[in-house]
């Protein structure tokens, strides 16, 4: 499973204790056809890559669900329940805030080439950020801290969109000068959303040895 990462140097160390990883598998999987965590990439579930990249980060990792979700049997994880409902991607964030206690890596467990030197950089940060590839920020891969709760799940009551909850934050963005220094920004932030994308990543697999 092991992927040629791109590394960062010199980038300046902060006070700042690292982040837990948590990597959310609680969403239905409608358009991709079943549930993503155990869909195949490469011979290897989905939820694996971002599993074995926050591992390689050496972050305390755990995955939040729901309690039907499917998740491979051999996870070597906590395993977090998130609420049944409602079906947002906020319920594994304000879970894992909760439980943790502190700051949050939250991560998609559709995506399948999250650098390790990124995941381990970001989880280092002074306060709460977000990936924002070609200025498109991507909730499931940011840095959230417990002092955002209440404008968490108010949002959560109102089951606002990510993208507005983003803009409302006013979240510090990182953006392609710096993703680009880990990998190609596009790679990096691939969610595996449906079939096509599953057939980009396998491709992106091949060429990377992967399987």
């Amino acid at each position: 499973m092991a992927a040629a990462e791109h590394t960062e140097r010199n980038v300046p160390a902060t006070a700042a204790a690292a982040a837990v990883a948590a990597v959310l598998a609680g969403g239905a999987g409608r358009r991709l056809g079943g549930a993503k965590a155990t869909s195949l990439l490469a011979g290897a579930p989905l939820i694996s890559y971002p599993l074995a990249a926050a591992g390689r980060a050496g972050l305390d990792v755990l995955v939040v669900a729901k309690a039907g979700s499917a998740l491979p049997d051999d996870l070597a994880c906590p395993i977090l329940r998130e609420p049944d409902l409602p079906r947002h991607p906020l319920c594994g964030i304000i879970a894992a805030l909760t439980h943790v206690g502190g700051p949050v890596l939250a991560l998609g467990c559709d995506m399948p080439f999250l650098p390790s030197a990124l995941l381990g950089w970001m989880a280092h940060l002074d306060g709460p950020a977000i990936a924002a590839p070609g200025g498109r920020p991507q909730p499931l891969l940011a840095l959230w801290t417990p002092k955002q709760l209440p404008a968490l799940r108010d949002a959560l009551r109102r089951e606002a969109a990510m993208g507005e909850l983003v803009a409302e934050l006013g979240l510090r963005q990182i953006g392609d000068d710096r993703l680009s220094r880990f990998g190609e920004p596009q790679v990096i932030c691939l969610n595996v959303n449906d079939p096509a994308d599953l057939d980009r990543a396998e491709q992106i697999a091949r060429v990377r040895g992967l399987g």
